[in-house]
């Protein structure tokens, strides 16, 4: 079981390296505003995962490859990544508070950004596609235990590169300027819009 675990927690580890949307908006949360607002974009994101797990585990999973509801995540994420990215562009007008004090972002909104992010049809036929076989053949012991596991294993992997991600980005945010961290939320809104703008084109393109 610790051989599996470990395993998976690597898979993880190392599949959550992939830069996207997701990593792009954690690390302009932790610049701007510290650790917490950045690490609860990933908790947010995580909160999916972990409700692709349940829906694995119950044989759900399925239904989230329905056309109709393709279409939905795809438009929902086409509108939520538009409105971060223009949030982003008027982010970089505002000045940065190096002084170590609590960030007067809500954490909440933070969180609520990594969740909707998270709910696309890519991140969906990510998790099953790579991590449903794997989830599903680990059922095969009738019991549970070892789907608990590797569930587990993933999900730490994910929590671990997050904290470290965002640990290493909130520690070096002293060494920046004013100008620099205003570039870094112009460049990440025009990553987020590159993103809206290929989720808005998969939206309407389920209907060609």
């Amino acid at each position: 079981m610790i051989t599996a675990f470990l395993t998976y927690f690597l898979l993880g580890l190392a599949l959550s390296l992939t830069p996207g949307a997701m990593t792009v908006q954690m690390v302009q949360q932790a610049l701007r505003n510290g650790f917490l607002s950045g690490w609860f974009v990933g908790l947010g994101g995580m909160t999916i995962d972990l409700t692709l797990i349940t829906l694995i585990y119950f044989g759900f999973s399925q239904f989230l490859t329905y056309p109709i509801v393709e279409s939905v995540m795809w438009f929902m994420g086409f509108v939520f990544l538009l409105a971060i990215g223009i949030e982003s562009l008027k982010d970089s007008k505002k000045p940065v508070d190096f002084s170590g004090a609590a960030p007067k972002k809500s954490i909440a909104k933070a969180y609520t950004s990594g969740f909707f992010m998270a709910i696309s049809p890519a991140n969906i036929v990510f998790w099953i596609g790579i991590f449903g076989p794997l989830l599903v053949s680990s059922l095969s012991d009738g019991a549970g235990t070892h789907f608990v596991v590797v569930a587990a294993g993933i999900l730490l992997g994910i929590l671990v590169h997050d904290i470290g991600l965002m640990s290493i980005i909130h520690y070096s945010r002293r060494f920046l300027n004013q100008t620099i961290l205003k570039g870094v939320s112009i460049i990440a809104a025009c990553i987020l819009f590159g993103f809206s703008l290929y989720f808005g084109y998969e939206f309407i393109h389920q209907f060609l």
